[in-house]
């Protein structure tokens, strides 16, 4: 048992021990003074009697007050609902209502509030904000909603009715918080809606509002699949990862005139023949832990492909998956077998910190051909340190910078990546290309592999096993 259970333990028990000691007295009192009154009348199933009422009464009453103590309802914080509590009253209102909504608010630069202004300014901001969000509800009538604390700066409420009662609601809000500030502490807040149309189970209707809050950040598109049931959405991933039926495009990358090699794209098919993208299938895959299957099952369809063939081509790789030694092992074993040059595009958010292990693993490889490439370079700080720490022989420019207007307004940005690439030997790479006028543009910048629309089109390398 860690200290701070223990520490927990001993609390509840002398609270118990003081609250229960005056209980315990009066009873003794009462017992003593019957005794003594009626000494000589007793019978002796008294003395049983009274033995049994003090035991059970200081079982029952140290059990109830020690337990009572560990059920926490509201957040100390931000006296909202705990999460535990929040959870068990939301599956029972959703059990119980026909249509429910649920809202998600996130403090966007909490974690920045925290470092800037301390923990104490960002615990007061994070109360500020769910006192606002309260009464800006009550300005419009909607009373009495639960609301609890998840995680973070990340707080959910609870609405009778389907979400387009509410999403007006919601859109004014965040039209507000632009000029929210806390004692001249800047607040950023975005919001997420979603109801039971989408599913009845909870943990299903809370990943969606996450889901919704990342889309809103960084892209507009929807995959074709966002309005399956998530039940059998996942199921549907699933079945595909069991058939291992996958359907692999691929698009020539330039260097110059010649194709250097190509990039294979990845979807999932299921029996009916719609195809599942990326975004849909990476967050299931992570969340039930098949990321090291599926990165094994791409590389040996992409390998048993081109199996015999002078083609060079790149695959996306987890990091997680090129870090686990289950993965190497079979990796290395089908790459000894096939004999073929691949590439490894690796992308993460997350810093690795064991950089030597890293470029162990990355050598380790190197000696079956395989290359490797960083993944959106001048984007996040994660892809600046690699290029400066791991040995790879590509780096991929994010495809913010796959427009002629981005890349011609930062144009300095990706000369001066594009410098430090050609100064330790690595060659650069930029896709999404749509026009002449931006290809033209990044040629003239000096970026040397490219790739997109204008060059080629997607050509289809896998067949169904």
């Amino acid at each position: 048992m860690l200290l701070p259970q223990t520490k927990e333990r001993e609390y509840r028990f002398g609270l118990a021990l003081r609250i229960g000691l005056p209980i315990f007295a009066l009873i003794l009192a009462f017992i003593s003074h019957t005794l003594i009154q009626n000494y000589q009348n007793l019978h002796s199933s008294f003395y049983v009697e009274a033995s049994l009422v003090i035991l059970v009464s200081i079982y029952f009453i140290f059990y109830l007050i020690y337990n009572g103590f560990s059920v926490k309802i509201t957040d100390e914080v931000t006296k909202t609902f705990t999460r535990e509590y929040f959870y068990n009253y939301l599956n029972e209102e959703i059990a119980k209502k026909k249509e429910y909504t649920l809202i998600l608010f996130s403090i966007d630069n909490l974690n920045d509030i925290n470092a800037l202004y301390g923990i104490k300014n960002g615990d007061k901001v994070l109360r500020e904000v769910v006192l606002w969000i309260a009464k800006h509800l009550q300005s419009q009538g909607i009373e009495n909603f639960p609301m609890g604390h998840i995680k973070g700066g990340d707080l959910i409420i609870g609405l009778e009715g389907s979400k387009t009662k509410y999403k007006t609601l919601l859109e004014l809000i965040c039209l507000k918080t632009s000029e929210f500030k806390v004692d001249d502490i800047e607040v950023k807040i975005s919001g997420a809606i979603t109801d039971t149309n989408y599913s009845h189970e909870l943990d299903y209707l809370i990943e969606n509002l996450f889901e919704i809050l990342e889309k809103k950040k960084n892209t507009k598109q929807k995959d074709q699949l966002e309005l399956i049931n998530p039940n059998e959405l996942e199921a549907l991933v699933i079945h595909a990862i069991a058939k291992k039926d996958l359907f692999i495009m691929s698009q020539d990358v330039f260097e110059g005139e010649e194709a250097l090699f190509r990039e294979c794209f990845v979807k999932l098919r299921t029996d009916n023949e719609k195809l599942i993208y990326p975004k849909t299938y990476l967050k299931i895959i992570n969340k039930l832990g098949l990321g090291i299957e599926f990165d094994l099952m791409v590389l040996e369809s992409v390998l048993q492909k081109c199996k015999g063939k002078n083609e060079f081509f790149a695959i996306n790789i987890l990091p997680t998956s090129l870090r686990n030694e289950k993965f190497l092992k079979r990796a290395k074993e089908l790459l000894l077998q096939s004999k073929t040059k691949i590439m490894f595009v690796l992308f993460e958010i997350q810093y690795y910190p064991h950089i030597n292990r890293y470029n162990s693993i990355i050598n380790s490889l190197k000696e079956y051909g395989v290359v490797f490439a960083i993944d959106r370079v001048a984007s996040i700080h994660t892809s600046f340190l690699y290029l400066r720490e791991l040995q790879v022989e590509f780096i991929r420019f994010d495809t913010y910078y796959a427009h002629k207007d981005k890349l011609e307004k930062n144009r300095s940005i990706i000369e001066g990546f594009n410098f430090i690439a050609h100064e330790k030997g690595i060659k650069t790479w930029l896709k999404n290309l749509e026009d002449k006028t931006t290809y033209n543009l990044a040629k003239d910048i000096g970026i040397d592999c490219l790739q997109g629309k204008c060059l080629c089109d997607l050509k289809e390398i896998s067949a169904r096993p």
